[in-house]
């Protein structure tokens, strides 16, 4: 009898965000229609997002991922999930990681209350070479060329910094219902990519 792998996906929404958005929506819709288990949790606190609380629930809600298992965020998401990953053993594998709207630094912060909440995800270093050997080349980000909050730098720092493959994307915004994004066909076929 053959047994086939069960591929997890585990998609972490970005600040202020939920599960329920429409591109977050879609993908999870499309990931389980092509046999992927979803994982789409509400963040704790979304609208004051710290790694001492988001990182530990990844670490509860995960606990180790192998090759069979996959990651997406969105914006202060793709912080969360690099942060979650250099927490880990050296040796673990997984399967991929998409990162939309990811940043190393993040731009048009207005007020004093957010500059606050973001200050530490930006400041607080981080164990590069140890996310970058986890990743191990299977980290794909999407930037839009027209992302307010996400400076064009970020794409060599994640060139850099995670040995990811950075997709130039034209018009959407910071990939959110704002912007009128409502699918990510990309973001899907990254995935997909990752198990051939």
């Amino acid at each position: 009898m053959d047994i086939k792998p069960k591929f997890k996906v585990y998609i972490i929404h970005g600040w202020s965000g939920s599960p329920e958005e429409p591109m977050l929506k879609w993908l999870a819709d499309e990931l389980k229609k092509n046999g992927f288990e979803v994982m789409a949790p509400a963040m704790p606190d979304t609208d004051e997002p710290k790694i001492g609380t988001w990182v530990p629930f990844l670490q509860n809600l995960v606990g180790i991922p192998n090759e069979n298992t996959f990651f997406v965020g969105h914006s202060i998401g793709c912080q969360a999930i690099l942060r979650f990953l250099e927490t880990l053993p050296e040796e673990t594998k997984i399967g991929g990681a998409v990162f939309i709207a990811g940043w190393y630094d993040v731009r048009n912060i207005d007020t004093e209350e957010d500059r606050k909440i973001v200050a530490p995800w930006v400041n607080t270093p981080r164990n590069d070479e140890r996310i970058k050997k986890i990743l191990a080349g299977k980290a794909t980000v999407l930037l839009s060329d027209d992302d307010p909050f996400v400076a064009p730098e970020n794409k060599e720092a994640w060139i850099k910094k995670a040995g990811a493959k950075v997709l130039e994307c034209h018009g959407k915004g910071h990939f959110d219902a704002r912007a009128g994004i409502t699918s990510l066909p990309e973001a899907f076929d990254a995935l997909l990519n990752f198990r051939l």
